[in-house]
């Protein structure tokens, strides 16, 4: 299985701390944003990584990270890893920045993160790797009311994808809704067949002029080959003031 880590956008929402640097290369803690999601892969024994970014920043990441040779004491992990780079042009949505990594996964199974989630289990993909062979797989988090929001009045809606569950079944998922139907996020991880690129040729941008992954996981769910599990311990990303401060807070209390 390869991996792909998405750290593109425009990181809007941290302005004005991304004028000058890419989200994902803020600090959590003490170590940038993006060591987080890149060792949640290399934990699940994986090995050969693309790195997906926005052009503005493509130097900085490519300077942190360089080939992966040299992240084996940084990381606390027994190898050394492969990176290769991949350039998104504007915020296009995380399916669209999926798309861009055909040619790297080829046909094979490949695992995806979202370069500004923060699991407080490192190792929450590990047995979902072991047993993938097909399909998809999501990672989910049940979210109390008074956090699954944000926003007032007309403007509020979920902060996150949103699974509707029944039975062992994913039923749907929303993408940030005005009145979810259950509290269960989905976290920014995936598992996905090389079948993804041939569902990111089909989709048309949502309302938010995105190529949205949860069209992408619908499609899946209507083949009837989407499968879940839930992550334990926190997760939050840290897309944004609140969050980054968020993610900061449990991961200093972690240690």
């Amino acid at each position: 299985m390869k991996g792909i880590l998405l750290a593109g956008g425009s990181g809007s929402r941290l302005k004005p701390l991304t004028l000058v640097t890419n989200k994902h290369l803020l600090p959590i803690y003490n170590k940038p944003m993006i060591y987080y999601p890149l060792k949640n892969l290399i934990q699940a024994g994986i090995r050969e990584i693309f790195i997906i970014t926005g052009g503005e920043h493509f130097a900085s990441i490519g300077r942190l990270l360089g080939s992966g040779r040299d992240l084996k004491e940084i990381l606390g992990i027994g190898e050394s890893c492969s990176f290769s780079y991949g350039v998104q042009d504007g915020a296009k949505g995380i399916a669209d920045a999926l798309g861009l990594a055909k040619q790297f996964a080829g046909n094979d199974n490949m695992a995806v993160i979202l370069g500004d989630n923060i699991y407080e289990d490192e190792n929450f993909m590990v047995e979902a790797v072991k047993s993938f062979s097909s399909g998809a797989h999501i990672f989910l988090k049940e979210i109390l009311n008074n956090q699954l929001f944000e926003g007032e009045g007309n403007e509020r809606r979920a902060k996150f994808g949103v699974a509707e569950l029944l039975e062992h079944r994913v039923l749907s998922i929303e993408e940030k809704p005005k009145s979810p139907k259950a509290n269960n996020a989905v976290t920014g991880a995936y598992l996905y067949d090389h079948r993804v690129f041939e569902i990111i040729k089909t989709l048309k941008p949502s309302w938010r002029n995105e190529l949205e992954i949860t069209d992408v996981n619908n499609d899946y769910i209507a083949r009837e080959v989407l499968h879940y599990s839930f992550v334990d311990g926190f997760w939050t990303d840290a897309g944004s003031i609140d969050s980054l401060y968020l993610a900061n807070t449990l991961i200093a209390n972690k240690k």
